[in-house]
């Protein structure tokens, strides 16, 4: 039998855990990983009529700091919380505002666990198609691996806010083609007259077991490689890859480099000011290695955000997060102010249709905020729900308005405010409130 609609909304917001694994012998299976890689890929160079088939990867992994491996406290909700927030300026389709609601909430059933235990896949998580399940995989992956890049950072830094940028979205602001190497999301640790720093992150999900894991890693390796910010080879990254095994607990295992680059510039002029349009650019591709014995070595693949590109990218970062606000609140109007042309801005212009897509027309007061926002209704075994995205009513009008300067201070200021609870009592059902101002909630219609 379809478990009621009720029980589905209770274990969406049962607080647990989830394994986070990252220990100097990690690193060892990543690095025989990444050895075997280059040796199959070797062998293939004659077959394939290549001269060169090897990855660059980052070098020098590194364990994550045991104090900022907190792994309590989580629910369900909050993971498709974050997966929702990071696929909000992803452009599935025509039908975007639907497409996107659902890539979170047709897991809404996928996952269980308790205060006691480790989180996991659910009867009906397990019972998924097994097409559907590298899709699973991928997209629950990147849930948890960014809850866990927000806590790791967050613990790191903890007079910061931490926002997830979608990486190929702001690098189309200065680059007119990607390539298959990129990571997926920046993480921007910021905090407002200071510069901020950057973080390129890739994460991989399966459903296998760890050696697959430390293949995954490998090759995120790569991945994060192909972006460096300030320095070579000084970028600070994170990589992760979640395991969601049928039989035992999720687990992401996940590896760090250090360095000292990814810091941006401190806002010095007024071009530093985010609340300035984003001038669309055509950097060359390419990565410049430092010269060695007087000889300057031709640049490797890449995307090299340079001294002299840090304002802008400071401000692409910016408005590509307040533009993954907005399309939350179903907003298209206000998201394109915040996006160039090959960032995406004509895929939220034009009419909407409030069946098929994101229309922001609903407010509900949440803990006695007012939230402005979209909805959806749909059936949940049968029950009638609807899902809500929005955003703090004052806060959205900010970046209505294009306030993006003013919308960071208030966000900064309240970050520590914002209620934890998971139940309203205006609310039949769960509550999911992030420290930019953004909730996702759903509850049982009558």
């Amino acid at each position: 039998m379809l478990e009621p609609a009720r029980s589905v909304l209770e274990q969406l917001i049962q607080s647990s855990n989830f394994s986070l694994n990252s220990d100097p012998s990690l690193v060892g299976a990543v690095a025989s990983a990444a050895a075997k890689d280059d040796e199959r890929r070797a062998k293939e160079r004659p077959e394939r009529g290549l001269t060169d088939n090897a990855l660059r990867r980052k070098p020098e992994l590194w364990p994550v700091p045991l104090k900022e491996r907190r792994t309590d406290g989580i629910t369900p909700w909050h993971v498709l919380h974050v997966l929702a927030r990071s696929i909000a300026l992803s452009r599935r389709g025509a039908a975007r505002g639907l497409a996107e609601h659902w890539g979170a909430l047709k897991y809404s059933q996928a996952l269980t666990g308790n205060a006691g235990s480790f989180m996991r896949l659910s009867a009906e998580g397990k019972r998924t198609a097994q097409r559907y399940k590298a899709i699973q995989s991928e997209e629950l992956g990147t849930g948890f691996a960014l809850v866990a890049a927000r806590r790791i950072l967050e613990q790191h830094y903890p007079e910061r806010v931490v926002s997830i940028v979608p990486a190929d979205t702001a690098l189309y602001a200065g680059w007119r083609q990607l390539g298959r190497y990129k990571p997926q999301y920046f993480a921007e640790v910021w905090k407002p007259g200071k510069r901020s720093l950057v973080i390129p992150i890739a994460c991989k999900g399966h459903h296998s077991n760890a050696s697959t894991s430390h293949s995954q890693l490998a090759s995120a390796s790569a991945h994060v490689e192909h972006v460096h910010i300030g320095p070579w080879n000084e970028t600070p990254v994170l990589i992760f890859s979640t395991e969601l095994p049928p039989d035992g607990p999720v687990t992401v295992n996940t590896l760090c480099a250090q360095g000292s680059g990814g810091w941006l510039s401190s806002p010095r002029s007024e071009r530093s000011n985010l609340d300035v349009l984003v001038d669309e650019t055509n950097f060359l591709d390419g990565i410049q290695p430092p010269a060695e014995g007087g000889e300057r070595p031709k640049p490797v693949d890449g995307f090299h955000v340079t001294p002299d590109r840090y304002e802008w990218f400071a401000r692409v970062l910016a408005r590509t997060a307040a533009a993954g606000v907005t399309a939350f609140a179903g907003d298209g109007g206000a998201t394109t102010q915040y996006l160039t042309r090959r960032q995406g801005r004509e895929h939220f212009t034009g009419f909407t249709h409030a069946a098929a897509g994101s229309v922001r027309d609903a407010c509900h007061i949440l803990f006695g905020i007012k939230f402005s926002g979209t909805d959806h209704i749909f059936r949940l075994n049968g029950t009638r729900v609807e899902a809500f995205s929005g955003v703090a009513n004052d806060l959205l009008q900010l970046l209505v308005e294009g306030r993006v300067e003013r919308y960071r201070h208030e966000v900064y200021e309240r970050r520590s405010t914002w209620p934890s609870g998971l139940r309203s009592d205006s609310w039949n059902g769960p509550v999911s409130i992030h420290a930019d101002g953004t909730v996702l909630a759903m509850r049982i219609l009558p």
